[in-house]
């Protein structure tokens, strides 16, 4: 059997861009997210380029990932990459008045979800001595935004766990590389609005932003480099955007 990828987050967006760019060049897929009818779909398309196992995962549900991970086929219990793709923003309200609820799920996605999974897929790479780890962070986690308070800190943690891989995994040959995308039109902007179509639209308006297929090929990419060769960091942006100057109240007073 082919090499195999397992791809989180894989029913839309980045997540089935990478999948399908993976599955053209000959890897065999795992397909893992929590909407069935559109893994089922994905599935089926793919079948007939390369070797497909799709299952419902819930990344923030503990018990979700165990189900995943222990009912893998024999022929998919090899995993040579995995694509820690499966994350959400939630809301864009100042931190004072947030919801505690989208903090949590943030967290639980973001953090946790990306742990355990990488949790259950390193073993085995360090055993077979072979493996690459690709996590999608964000410029979130580099450079501050208002209202991206929780959601920029958990991928400033990916980033900082990417590191923290590449430190624990010295001098066995597996690869860690974190992709940071900026602006990308996806299903981001609706489900950081709940589904607000009208809100989400404006966040691309007037803008030409990443699409998820240029991910995927960065995502390729950084994978195909020769096995010697580890990108520890890639961060990306549409041209129109970039950084601006510092942001100053001037009629703020202080006591």
């Amino acid at each position: 059997m082919n090499k195999v990828v397992l791809v989180t987050g894989a029913s839309s967006g980045i997540g089935e861009a990478v999948a399908r760019k993976f599955a053209e060049n000959g890897f065999a897929v795992i397909l893992a997210a929590r909407s069935e009818d559109k893994l089922a779909a994905l599935a089926e398309s793919l079948k007939p380029v390369t070797e497909v196992y799709a299952a419902r995962l819930d990344v923030s549900d503990s018990n979700s990932i165990d189900v995943f991970f222990d009912s893998l086929p024999d022929a998919f219990q090899h995993i040579d990459v995995l694509v820690n793709n499966a994350g959400l923003a939630l809301g864009l309200e100042p931190a004072h008045e947030a919801h505690l609820d989208d903090w949590e799920t943030m967290v639980q996605t973001n953090i946790m979800g990306l742990l355990r999974v990488t949790r259950r897929v390193l073993p085995g790479m360090v055993e077979r001595k072979t493996g690459h780890v690709i996590n999608i962070g964000s410029t979130a986690g580099n450079w501050p935004y208002p209202g991206g308070n929780a959601y920029g800190a958990t991928k400033a943690f990916v980033q900082q766990f990417s590191r923290g891989l590449r430190a624990d995994l010295r001098g066995k040959p597996i690869r860690v590389s974190n992709i940071e995308p900026g602006m990308c039109e996806t299903n981001f902007s609706n489900v950081r609005f709940k589904w607000d179509t009208e809100k989400a639209s404006q966040v691309y308006q007037g803008t030409q932003p990443l699409s998820a297929q240029d991910i995927a090929e960065t995502v390729f990419w950084v994978n195909s480099m020769p096995p010697h060769v580890n990108v520890n960091t890639l961060e990306l942006m549409p041209v129109c955007q970039t950084w601006g100057p510092f942001s100053i109240s001037r009629d703020m007073e202080c006591e």
